[in-house]
């Protein structure tokens, strides 16, 4: 058996403007690896490798001359090679210095073995036994705009919401938080906050006391990345628990993954597979996190279905979930149909839709 990959480049359209501290995104371009038999097309391997401008450690000019260079040297290699440990062996071949391509071929591979079927990880969630609990995204924006976008997600039944801030008017944001607390408890609605880092290292423990008043689950990455010794003190010292995000991106090693925790001490860490290398990688963090006794939950990184069913599968492993990241599939107007839905702040997969390719392979093609 010989193995052939390629890739199909695909741009996903935003429903709407999608406000973070970073900019407006309107549009994200994916891109998706196909692996297969080169005697037999009829199983099909599906992964996405989706680099975030600005954010991603692999968001860089060489990225598709990368990708194609590892598709070429990919294909006709042994399928025996793989029988031992598909994320190992990639990890051996893909350089860490691209995480998404490591994301996007471990997870083809891995739906590739398991027959084509779009099933990276077989448990409860996938036999449509098991929802996930996830949080409600709001976006930044306007305060009108946000003000919108919170009541519809407390319409759609979220317990867990979590507010994008950074952009606007700081006191605006603190008066959003404070019309969802007039009306819920900490008890009836869990409140997250992700900064993406816009706070002032000056300013951030100002901040974090004003926020905590309104009885906040967590913040994300208060400041920017690589400050360790201004994080660990805001995370010894902060009066609401405080999660890195982007302090994780390009930590590949695993004893450098052990120093930045064991240093800064967080209270959570949020795992984005897309950019931290795939799945063995959120394994290496996970584990870490446990040895340190700090909490985790899994984000999805506005990949297309295609990602976000892989990293709900995964996710779908574990037991006892807080809410997780998991709701991106519905910002775009050009996603693959799926067998993934949200109904009342929870993730499903219904076993029995079909996922259709028909947008990407501009033909009508259907896979179960």
């Amino acid at each position: 058996m010989s193995l052939k990959a390629d890739y199909l480049k695909y741009t996903l359209h935003f429903r709407f403007e999608a406000g973070t501290s970073r900019g407006i995104l309107t549009e994200k371009t994916s891109y998706i690896i196909r692996v297969y038999d080169d005697d037999d097309t009829s199983v099909i391997g599906y992964g996405e490798c989706g680099p975030l401008t600005g954010l991603s450690f692999d968001d860089r000019s060489d990225f598709e001359d990368q990708l194609a260079q590892n598709c070429k040297e990919f294909s006709d290699l042994d399928l025996q090679l793989f029988s031992w440990n598909v994320p190992i062996i990639l990890n051996q071949l893909i350089s860490p210095q691209f995480p998404s391509i490591l994301f996007g071929f471990e997870t083809a591979m891995l739906d590739f073995l398991g027959g084509g079927k779009r099933i990276v990880k077989d448990t409860d969630f996938t036999l449509g036994q098991r929802a996930l609990p996830i949080n409600g995204l709001i976006w930044m924006g306007t305060p009108d705009f946000m003000r919108e976008q919170i009541e519809a997600k407390l319409r759609e039944g979220y317990t867990t919401l979590k507010l994008k801030i950074g952009s606007i008017d700081f006191e605006e944001e603190c008066d959003l938080l404070a019309m969802i607390r007039s009306r819920f408890s900490p008890d009836q609605i869990t409140l997250r906050v992700d900064a993406n880092g816009a706070f002032r290292p000056e300013d951030a423990m100002k901040k974090l006391e004003r926020l905590a008043s309104f009885g906040i689950h967590s913040i994300e990455q208060p400041i920017r990345a690589g400050q360790p010794e201004i994080m660990a003190d805001l995370c010894q010292h902060s009066p609401l628990p405080i999660a890195l995000d982007e302090e994780l991106i390009g930590q590949m090693e695993y004893v450098h993954k052990f120093r930045l925790l064991k240093k800064i001490q967080p209270q959570f860490i949020i795992l984005k597979p897309t950019l931290l290398g795939g799945l063995r990688h959120c394994d290496e963090w996970i584990e870490l996190a446990g040895r340190l006794n700090i909490g985790w939950w899994i984000t999805s990184a506005l990949e297309s279905n295609i990602g976000l069913n892989a990293i709900a599968q995964y996710t779908a492993q574990f037991k006892h979930l807080i809410p997780q990241g998991l709701g991106t599939g519905q910002l775009y107007h050009n996603n693959f149909d799926s067998p993934l839905s949200i109904e009342k702040g929870h993730l499903h997969y219904n076993p029995e839709h079909f996922w259709d390719f028909s947008s990407l392979l501009n033909g009508s093609v259907q896979s179960k």
